[in-house]
Protein backbone atom coordinates (compact mmCIF):
# COMPACT_ATOMS: atom_id res chain seq x y z
CA UNK A 1 0.00 0.00 0.00
CA UNK A 2 1.38 3.39 -1.05
CA UNK A 3 1.32 5.86 1.84
CA UNK A 4 -0.11 9.29 1.16
CA UNK A 5 2.31 12.15 1.77
CA UNK A 6 1.53 14.23 4.84
CA UNK A 7 1.11 17.84 3.70
CA UNK A 8 0.49 20.57 6.27
CA UNK A 9 -0.79 24.11 5.87
CA UNK A 10 0.18 26.03 9.00
CA UNK A 11 -1.17 29.47 9.83
CA UNK A 12 -4.46 31.24 9.29
CA UNK A 13 -7.79 29.52 8.84
CA UNK A 14 -10.72 31.92 8.62
CA UNK A 15 -13.87 33.02 6.90
CA UNK A 16 -13.47 35.06 3.71
CA UNK A 17 -16.55 37.31 3.82
CA UNK A 18 -17.74 38.24 0.32
CA UNK A 19 -20.68 40.54 -0.50
CA UNK A 20 -22.73 37.41 -1.21
CA UNK A 21 -21.75 35.39 1.86
CA UNK A 22 -18.81 33.77 3.61
CA UNK A 23 -16.40 31.11 2.34
CA UNK A 24 -13.89 29.11 4.35
CA UNK A 25 -10.38 30.31 3.57
CA UNK A 26 -6.91 31.32 4.66
CA UNK A 27 -3.91 30.60 2.42
CA UNK A 28 -2.46 27.67 4.42
CA UNK A 29 -5.92 26.11 4.72
CA UNK A 30 -6.52 26.51 0.98
CA UNK A 31 -3.14 24.92 0.29
CA UNK A 32 -3.90 21.91 2.51
CA UNK A 33 -7.33 21.48 0.91
CA UNK A 34 -5.96 21.43 -2.63
CA UNK A 35 -3.08 19.08 -1.67
CA UNK A 36 -5.67 16.78 -0.10
CA UNK A 37 -7.67 16.78 -3.34
CA UNK A 38 -4.54 15.76 -5.22
CA UNK A 39 -3.82 12.71 -3.10
CA UNK A 40 -2.10 13.94 0.06
CA UNK A 41 -3.23 13.68 3.65
CA UNK A 42 -3.95 17.40 3.94
CA UNK A 43 -3.73 18.80 7.45
CA UNK A 44 -4.35 22.31 8.78
CA UNK A 45 -2.53 23.47 11.92
CA UNK A 46 -4.19 26.62 13.21
CA UNK A 47 -6.55 28.04 15.83
CA UNK A 48 -10.20 29.07 15.86
CA UNK A 49 -12.36 30.68 18.49
CA UNK A 50 -14.84 28.89 20.73
CA UNK A 51 -17.70 30.50 18.81
CA UNK A 52 -20.20 29.83 16.06
CA UNK A 53 -17.71 30.82 13.38
CA UNK A 54 -15.10 28.43 14.76
CA UNK A 55 -17.56 25.56 14.95
CA UNK A 56 -18.59 26.37 11.39
CA UNK A 57 -14.99 26.11 10.24
CA UNK A 58 -14.48 22.73 11.95
CA UNK A 59 -17.69 21.43 10.42
CA UNK A 60 -16.72 22.78 7.01
CA UNK A 61 -13.29 21.16 7.15
CA UNK A 62 -14.90 17.84 8.04
CA UNK A 63 -17.22 18.13 5.05
CA UNK A 64 -14.18 18.89 2.86
CA UNK A 65 -12.42 15.73 4.05
CA UNK A 66 -9.68 17.54 5.96
CA UNK A 67 -8.05 16.55 9.23
CA UNK A 68 -8.82 19.19 11.85
CA UNK A 69 -7.18 17.51 14.88
CA UNK A 70 -4.42 20.12 14.91
CA UNK A 71 -6.72 23.13 15.10
CA UNK A 72 -6.62 24.63 18.58
CA UNK A 73 -9.81 26.01 20.16
CA UNK A 74 -9.08 29.43 21.66
CA UNK A 75 -11.31 30.36 24.60
CA UNK A 76 -10.79 34.13 24.41
CA UNK A 77 -10.01 35.23 20.86
CA UNK A 78 -12.65 35.12 18.10
CA UNK A 79 -12.35 33.13 14.90
CA UNK A 80 -10.61 35.08 12.15
CA UNK A 81 -12.50 36.83 9.38
CA UNK A 82 -11.39 38.71 6.28
CA UNK A 83 -13.66 40.98 4.25
CA UNK A 84 -13.01 40.40 0.54
CA UNK A 85 -13.93 42.71 -2.31
CA UNK A 86 -13.29 41.71 -5.92
CA UNK A 87 -12.78 44.19 -8.77
CA UNK A 88 -14.09 43.86 -12.32
CA UNK A 89 -11.01 41.85 -13.32
CA UNK A 90 -11.52 39.30 -10.56
CA UNK A 91 -8.65 40.62 -8.44
CA UNK A 92 -9.36 40.54 -4.70
CA UNK A 93 -8.55 43.04 -1.97
CA UNK A 94 -8.72 42.22 1.72
CA UNK A 95 -9.59 43.80 5.06
CA UNK A 96 -7.92 41.57 7.65
CA UNK A 97 -9.15 41.64 11.23
CA UNK A 98 -6.59 41.54 14.03
CA UNK A 99 -6.36 39.89 17.48
CA UNK A 100 -8.05 36.69 16.34
CA UNK A 101 -7.55 33.03 17.22
CA UNK A 102 -4.96 32.22 14.55
CA UNK A 103 -2.71 34.89 16.06
CA UNK A 104 -2.28 32.52 19.04
CA UNK A 105 -1.43 29.09 17.59
CA UNK A 106 0.26 27.05 20.36
CA UNK A 107 3.20 24.68 19.80
CA UNK A 108 1.57 21.72 21.56
CA UNK A 109 3.02 18.22 21.84
CA UNK A 110 0.83 16.86 19.08
CA UNK A 111 1.95 19.67 16.76
CA UNK A 112 5.60 18.88 17.53
CA UNK A 113 4.96 15.22 16.70
CA UNK A 114 3.24 16.21 13.46
CA UNK A 115 6.30 18.19 12.38
CA UNK A 116 8.43 15.04 12.55
CA UNK A 117 6.13 13.14 10.16
CA UNK A 118 5.45 15.94 7.68
CA UNK A 119 6.52 15.54 4.04
CA UNK A 120 5.72 19.14 3.08
CA UNK A 121 4.60 22.18 5.05
CA UNK A 122 3.47 25.53 3.70
CA UNK A 123 3.65 28.70 5.80
CA UNK A 124 3.26 32.40 5.03
CA UNK A 125 4.07 35.75 6.56
CA UNK A 126 0.56 36.76 7.64
CA UNK A 127 0.17 34.29 10.52
CA UNK A 128 3.61 35.34 11.75
CA UNK A 129 2.42 38.90 12.48
CA UNK A 130 1.98 37.87 16.15
CA UNK A 131 4.75 36.69 18.46
CA UNK A 132 2.92 33.54 19.57
CA UNK A 133 2.07 32.15 16.13
CA UNK A 134 5.42 33.27 14.69
CA UNK A 135 7.26 31.35 17.40
CA UNK A 136 5.12 28.27 16.79
CA UNK A 137 5.68 28.35 13.03
CA UNK A 138 9.43 28.76 13.40
CA UNK A 139 9.60 25.90 15.92
CA UNK A 140 7.55 23.71 13.58
CA UNK A 141 9.93 24.38 10.68
CA UNK A 142 12.90 23.60 12.92
CA UNK A 143 11.32 20.29 14.00
CA UNK A 144 10.76 18.93 10.47
CA UNK A 145 13.00 16.31 8.92
CA UNK A 146 15.76 17.43 6.56
CA UNK A 147 13.92 15.97 3.55
CA UNK A 148 10.65 17.77 4.33
CA UNK A 149 9.70 20.37 1.74
CA UNK A 150 9.48 23.61 3.72
CA UNK A 151 7.44 25.96 1.53
CA UNK A 152 7.21 29.71 2.10
CA UNK A 153 4.24 31.12 0.21
CA UNK A 154 5.11 34.60 1.31
CA UNK A 155 1.66 36.26 0.95
CA UNK A 156 2.60 39.82 1.89
CA UNK A 157 -0.55 41.48 3.17
CA UNK A 158 -0.80 45.20 3.99
CA UNK A 159 1.31 46.04 7.06
CA UNK A 160 1.38 42.47 8.39
CA UNK A 161 4.98 41.48 7.76
CA UNK A 162 8.46 42.29 9.04
CA UNK A 163 11.88 41.87 7.47
CA UNK A 164 13.30 39.87 10.39
CA UNK A 165 10.47 37.33 10.20
CA UNK A 166 10.81 36.99 6.43
CA UNK A 167 14.57 36.57 6.74
CA UNK A 168 14.22 33.89 9.44
CA UNK A 169 11.69 31.98 7.35
CA UNK A 170 13.67 32.25 4.11
CA UNK A 171 16.67 30.72 5.87
CA UNK A 172 14.58 27.56 6.48
CA UNK A 173 12.85 27.49 3.09
CA UNK A 174 13.34 24.91 0.35
CA UNK A 175 10.64 26.29 -1.98
CA UNK A 176 9.69 29.96 -2.12
CA UNK A 177 6.46 31.01 -3.85
CA UNK A 178 5.66 34.68 -4.51
CA UNK A 179 3.76 36.80 -7.01
CA UNK A 180 4.69 39.72 -9.24
CA UNK A 181 3.50 42.30 -6.69
CA UNK A 182 5.51 40.74 -3.86
CA UNK A 183 8.72 40.26 -5.84
CA UNK A 184 9.70 43.99 -6.07
CA UNK A 185 9.13 44.35 -2.31
CA UNK A 186 11.29 41.35 -1.54
CA UNK A 187 13.96 42.40 -4.05
CA UNK A 188 14.23 45.86 -2.47
CA UNK A 189 14.25 44.36 1.03
CA UNK A 190 17.29 42.23 0.26
CA UNK A 191 19.05 44.42 -2.30
CA UNK A 192 18.70 42.27 -5.41
CA UNK A 193 17.65 43.22 -8.92
CA UNK A 194 14.04 42.63 -9.96
CA UNK A 195 15.29 41.32 -13.31
CA UNK A 196 14.44 37.64 -13.60
CA UNK A 197 15.79 35.08 -13.37
CA UNK A 198 18.98 36.79 -12.16
CA UNK A 199 17.51 38.42 -9.07
CA UNK A 200 15.63 35.28 -8.08
CA UNK A 201 18.76 33.14 -8.32
CA UNK A 202 20.76 35.62 -6.26
CA UNK A 203 18.11 35.41 -3.54
CA UNK A 204 18.23 31.60 -3.76
CA UNK A 205 21.98 31.54 -3.24
CA UNK A 206 21.79 33.95 -0.32
CA UNK A 207 19.29 31.82 1.63
CA UNK A 208 20.02 28.32 0.32
CA UNK A 209 16.61 28.05 -1.37
CA UNK A 210 16.26 25.20 -3.86
CA UNK A 211 13.28 26.37 -5.95
CA UNK A 212 11.53 29.73 -6.47
CA UNK A 213 8.13 29.98 -8.15
CA UNK A 214 7.05 33.43 -9.35
CA UNK A 215 3.42 33.79 -10.46
CA UNK A 216 2.59 36.68 -12.78
CA UNK A 217 -1.19 36.61 -13.22
CA UNK A 218 -2.25 36.64 -16.86
CA UNK A 219 1.44 36.66 -17.85
CA UNK A 220 1.92 33.14 -16.51
CA UNK A 221 4.61 31.93 -14.14
CA UNK A 222 8.32 31.28 -13.85
CA UNK A 223 10.14 28.62 -11.87
CA UNK A 224 13.84 28.65 -11.06
CA UNK A 225 16.05 25.97 -9.60
CA UNK A 226 19.83 26.25 -9.52
CA UNK A 227 20.02 24.32 -12.80
CA UNK A 228 16.79 25.27 -14.57
CA UNK A 229 14.57 28.20 -15.48
CA UNK A 230 11.12 27.31 -16.82
CA UNK A 231 8.35 29.68 -17.92
CA UNK A 232 4.70 28.85 -18.57
CA UNK A 233 2.06 31.04 -20.17
CA UNK A 234 -1.23 31.27 -18.30
CA UNK A 235 -4.00 29.27 -20.02
CA UNK A 236 -6.71 31.61 -21.38
CA UNK A 237 -9.78 31.37 -19.12
CA UNK A 238 -12.83 33.39 -18.18
CA UNK A 239 -11.88 34.70 -14.73
CA UNK A 240 -14.55 34.72 -12.03
CA UNK A 241 -12.13 35.58 -9.25
CA UNK A 242 -8.49 34.81 -8.45
CA UNK A 243 -9.00 34.06 -4.73
CA UNK A 244 -7.08 30.89 -3.87
CA UNK A 245 -5.51 30.47 -7.31
CA UNK A 246 -2.00 30.96 -5.94
CA UNK A 247 -2.66 28.48 -3.13
CA UNK A 248 -3.84 25.84 -5.59
CA UNK A 249 -0.76 26.52 -7.75
CA UNK A 250 1.52 25.94 -4.76
CA UNK A 251 -0.30 22.77 -3.73
CA UNK A 252 -0.16 21.28 -7.23
CA UNK A 253 3.52 22.16 -7.60
CA UNK A 254 4.41 20.61 -4.25
CA UNK A 255 2.45 17.45 -5.01
CA UNK A 256 4.25 17.11 -8.34
CA UNK A 257 7.61 17.44 -6.58
CA UNK A 258 6.63 14.91 -3.90
CA UNK A 259 5.64 12.44 -6.62
CA UNK A 260 9.02 12.86 -8.30
CA UNK A 261 7.74 14.50 -11.48
CA UNK A 262 10.19 16.59 -13.52
CA UNK A 263 9.95 20.22 -12.44
CA UNK A 264 8.64 21.50 -15.83
CA UNK A 265 5.82 18.92 -15.74
CA UNK A 266 4.91 19.83 -12.16
CA UNK A 267 4.98 23.53 -13.12
CA UNK A 268 2.72 23.10 -16.14
CA UNK A 269 0.24 21.11 -14.09
CA UNK A 270 0.22 23.76 -11.34
CA UNK A 271 -0.53 26.42 -13.95
CA UNK A 272 -3.53 24.47 -15.28
CA UNK A 273 -4.92 23.90 -11.79
CA UNK A 274 -4.60 27.59 -10.87
CA UNK A 275 -6.27 28.62 -14.13
CA UNK A 276 -9.23 26.36 -13.34
CA UNK A 277 -9.59 27.82 -9.83
CA UNK A 278 -9.79 31.29 -11.42
CA UNK A 279 -12.92 30.16 -13.28
CA UNK A 280 -14.69 29.29 -10.02
CA UNK A 281 -16.10 31.36 -7.15
CA UNK A 282 -13.98 31.21 -3.99
CA UNK A 283 -10.71 29.60 -3.03
CA UNK A 284 -11.65 25.95 -2.61
CA UNK A 285 -13.60 24.56 -5.57
CA UNK A 286 -13.52 20.84 -6.27
CA UNK A 287 -10.76 20.09 -8.79
CA UNK A 288 -11.93 17.95 -11.75
CA UNK A 289 -10.51 14.44 -11.90
CA UNK A 290 -8.72 15.18 -15.18
CA UNK A 291 -6.69 17.89 -13.42
CA UNK A 292 -5.38 15.56 -10.71
CA UNK A 293 -1.93 14.54 -11.93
Amino acid sequence: MVMKPVVVGMGEVLWDVFPGGRVLGGAPANFAYHANQMGATGIIASSVGNDESGRGILSGLHDMGLDSRFIHIHEKCPTGTVTVSVDSGGKPSYTINEYVAWDSIPFAMDVAALARTTDAVCVGSLAQRSEISCRTIQRFLDATRLECWRVFDINLRQKFYARETIEATLSKTRLLKLNDEEWPILAEMFGVTTVVPGGLKKLMRRFGIEIVALTRGAEGSLICSHSLTHAVQAPPVQVVDTVGAGDSFTAALVMGILRGHPLPLAHEHASRVAAYVCTQRGATPKIPTELVL
